[in-house]
């Protein structure tokens, strides 16, 4: 027992108030602290990528300029968008709170294992992310949140400062990743095998290994397009006798990895979902703990199928379409278990669950069209739409986005002790929902017809469908707003939220809510699986 247990005999002494003051919070070493930390910053950034998306989807709502007087100053708003987003917020969201706040609890374990080191990768991850977004007051950068050369390594922008804090990101995500793998292996509770540990831990588990494997290659690419600009070296620009293509393979060899690194933490959040409010044990434990570390193995084999017009060759081509194909199995495993789970379940559409059901559906849509997109002959015409737009949205703000928020209402109980309203979460989700589709839909439309991604302005017979679409985005907004004073609400006039509100099955709910500092007075010993409902 650590030297602050017996701070946890005090019925009102939990980790929010166990030390006072601004600088015990700067300082803390509690895994819990930091998550909370991690969730201010990273809801804050997710305003500003927001701002900026609903800046976007305005200026496509007439054809010709409508608030800006630039294709430039349009760009900037799009890279700030995707940058922000992809980095501050989709990518660290899940892993930087809910596994920094629930991993160890679910594991029975004090803290994470390297607790010094998890406080060092918030100051990081904050240095990186403050870095990227201070270009906002020096002229922005208009390559895209790819930086694809050899635009990048050409333009008068701030791509310098930009990739310099996106690397620094990408070694907050090392370290957080390194922390957890160890976390799990080394601290978890007597009689807690690697087959009795929640999926969400999985999930956690299969994320951090890809960010330990693929971040180090996303580095590297960005020192090189930085080496390029400063010192005029010949990577990857033409010019100087480097090869564009090559930051492609580059660039997608982390980045399709990421993609998971993103949707695998969310996984883990439906998992979660739909065990609590189906009132059953999880169908098929077994098969989605091991299908995350599948889908963390294929990752690194699909680069190639964002790259099928690039001028690769045939057999390439034909071998990349093939393995993306494979990704979808172990996918599809995940999505028969949840359903399979659900049947003849006893079903509570709370705000959770309906956040959950959304992740299910508009999950598959996401996926079923990555079919499409892997398919290199309709790839071709689909290739640099607005089809990938909305591909990529359905999986990213349709999966990563739905699971964060249902998540965050499901654990908002156990993080601050306070219940949230059911009745504002589920208005929130009806207009997320709705303003998603309203919103996305109709950009598969605007592909197949031929629109280009990226375009600042577009020819009329577009018009309608884009103005539809700036509408969702509007619907999406004031369903965040909703869900934003919800959880707001519920920290400030919140009703006392007891240990178990859910009659959830898993570690976390075992301790008080919100947690004492040391989250367990002794060390727990387990002796069922996570979902046994009987």
């Amino acid at each position: 027992m650590s030297h602050s247990a017996t701070h946890v005999a005090s019925e009102n002494d939990n980790y929010l108030n166990h030390e006072k003051g601004l600088w015990s919070w700067l300082t803390t070493v509690d895994h819990k602290r930091i998550a909370i930390m991690y969730l201010i910053c990273i809801l804050t950034f997710f305003f500003i990528g927001g701002v900026f998306a609903l800046l976007i989807r305005l200026e496509l709502f007439t054809h010709g300029p409508t608030i800006v007087d630039s294709a430039q100053t349009y760009n900037k708003f799009m890279t700030f968008h995707g940058a922000i987003m992809v980095f501050m917020v989709i990518v660290p969201g899940i892993p930087a709170i809910f596994g920094n706040f629930l991993l160890p609890v679910m594991l029975g374990a004090k803290d994470v294992a390297f607790p010094r080191l998890n406080l060092a990768s918030w100051y990081v991850f904050m240095s990186g992310a403050l870095l990227t977004a201070s270009t906002l007051f020096f002229g922005g950068v208009d390559t895209g949140w790819t930086f694809y050369t050899p635009y990048s390594v050409s333009t008068s922008t701030n791509v310098v400062i930009t990739i310099l804090g996106a690397f620094i990101m990408g070694m907050a995500s090392i370290l957080t990743g390194l922390n957890f793998i160890v976390t799990v292996h080394k601290l978890r509770a007597p009689g807690q095998t690697m087959n009795k540990i929640p999926l969400f831990v999985w999930s956690i588990y299969a994320t951090s290994i890809i960010q330990i494997l693929a971040t180090p290659i996303l580095g590297i690419t960005l020192l090189l397009i930085g080496a390029e600009r400063m010192l005029g070296v010949g990577i990857f620009d033409p010019k100087l006798g480097g090869d564009p293509v090559l930051f492609q393979h580059f660039f997608w060899f982390y980045s399709h990895p990421a993609v998971y690194i993103m949707v695998l933490p969310a996984m883990g959040i439906i998992s979660e979902l739909v065990a609590t409010f189906s009132r059953k044990t999880i169908f098929g434990y077994t098969a989605i703990a091991y299908s995350s570390l599948a889908i963390a193995a294929v990752s690194f084999l699909v680069w190639g199928h964002h790259m099928f017009v690039s001028g690769q060759s045939e057999f390439a081509g034909i071998l990349f379409s093939l393995i993306t194909m494979f990704v979808g199995v172990p996918t599809a495993i995940k999505l028969f278990n949840w359903i399979a789970t659900m049947y003849k379940g006893s079903i509570r559409l709370d705000t959770p669950m309906l956040y959950a059901i959304g992740f299910l559906f508009l999950f598959a849509i996401g996926g079923l069209t990555g079919v499409f997109l892997a398919t290199s002959g309709m790839d071709v015409h689909f290739h640099d739409t607005y089809f990938v737009v909305a591909h990529f949205h359905y999986v990213m703000v349709g999966g990563v986005l739905m699971a964060f928020t249902g998540g965050l209402f499901y654990w908002f109980p156990k993080f601050f002790g306070k219940t949230t309203s059911d009745t504002l979460g589920r208005i929130s989700w009806v207009f997320v929902f709705t303003g998603f589709n309203v919103t996305f839909f109709p950009q598969f439309i605007l592909g197949a017809m031929g629109m280009p991604r990226r375009y600042y302005d577009y020819v009329e017979a577009y018009e309608g469908l884009n103005q539809v679409s700036t509408v969702g985005s509007w619907l999406i907004a004031f369903g965040f707003i909703v869900a934003l004073i919800a959880l707001v609400k519920g920290l400030l006039s919140g009703e006392k939220a007891g240990p178990n509100p859910w009659g959830s099955k898993t570690l976390e709910w075992m301790t008080p809510s919100p947690p004492p500092h040391d989250n367990f007075p002794e060390t727990p010993t387990v002796t069922a699986g996570p979902y046994e409902y009987r």
